[in-house]
């Protein structure tokens, strides 16, 4: 029988608990917030319990898992353990824990308490090698989003276009999901590499031209649901932002086959002016990330509608 295992990682952070304690408990959020994150997609959702499937890269793959949470809000702590571990672990279950301290500061404690699939030092130094990466990370984007110097809806927000579609929901999936010859397809992609590490995971890099006329290479992982959705974490982003996650779905509504494109980004407010200009504002810059970001999608689909009823 392995041996149980616990590990303990804690930053100070100067910053009120409850505002951090509710980044943490707004999973949606992770996929802009946190590194490792990829994309978190609920099954259950209620104001204490959740269940969730999360992906997320360990040791340079991207893994998933189905999670439950219980969340604590008079406590300031959450609960959360995983239904079925996969390899390396056998089972894991840990806790966030955020403590007042004085001066409007807050000591967070993230907890792992874990069983391997087996004692060997190989497996357990992989183990330790993930949790000692990834939890200081998560720590440290804690402390970076809550030091901005803004409130965190106004750094952190989502918005989601909806767009009908002339093409049928399967056709439009599939030119998102050939984003390899989006060179050859969108005007705004100058440049791309699509490989594809494990059956539904893509990592994609791009070279993207904005209205302006500049140019941004991105990195990012792709999680494929065949036919359903899209969703896409950015590795490597524009200076004016410090995290970009999406989410593309296609479905037949009451008026027919429409596709959702929506985004989660972090802000950096302190490159605002120096990508904007001087007197630039944070509104600006949401504004403008609203549109570039938006009219990137919206692009997209209506190339796809077109290419769609081009080869018809």
């Amino acid at each position: 029988m392995t041996n149980r295992h616990r590990t303990e990682h804690t930053l100070t952070v100067a910053a009120p608990a409850r505002t951090l304690y509710d980044l943490v408990a707004d999973v949606t959020l992770w996929p802009a917030a946190f590194g490792p994150t990829v994309y978190v997609r609920h099954f259950e959702h209620t104001p204490r319990q959740e269940r969730f499937q999360l992906w997320a890269v360990v040791n340079g793959q991207v893994t998933s898992w189905v999670s439950r949470r219980t969340l604590h809000p008079e406590e300031l702590r959450i609960t959360f353990h995983q239904e079925h571990s996969r390899p390396p672990f056998d089972s894991m279950s840990g806790e966030w824990i955020f403590r007042e301290l004085p001066g409007g500061r807050c000591e967070v404690v993230l907890v792992h308490d874990f069983v391997p699939v087996d004692d060997s030092p190989g497996t357990l130094a992989s183990i330790m090698a993930a949790l000692d990466r990834n939890s200081p990370e998560e720590l440290a984007a804690l402390a970076r989003l809550s030091g901005l110097g803004h409130p965190l809806p106004e750094v952190v927000f989502s918005f989601t276009d909806v767009l009908p579609l002339r093409a049928g929901v399967a056709d439009a999936y599939a030119f998102v999901h050939r984003a390899d010859l989006w060179a050859e397809r969108l005007p705004h992609v100058a440049g791309v590499r699509l490989t594809e590490p494990s059956p539904g995971v893509q990592e994609l890099e791009m070279e993207t031209v904005t209205a302006d006329g500049s140019s941004h290479t991105t990195r990012s992982f792709r999680v494929c649901q065949e036919g359903e959705w899209i969703a896409y974490k950015q590795l490597r982003m524009p200076k004016l932002l410090l995290g970009h996650s999406g989410l593309w779905t296609f479905s037949d509504g009451d008026e027919g086959p429409v596709a959702t494109a929506r985004h989660t980004v972090a802000l950096d407010p302190a490159a605002v002016t120096e990508v904007l200009g001087a007197g630039s504002t944070l509104a600006d810059a949401r504004a403008y990330i609203r549109e570039a970001l938006g009219n990137n999608s919206r692009t997209t689909l209506s190339y796809a509608a077109a290419a769609v009823e081009g080869s018809r």
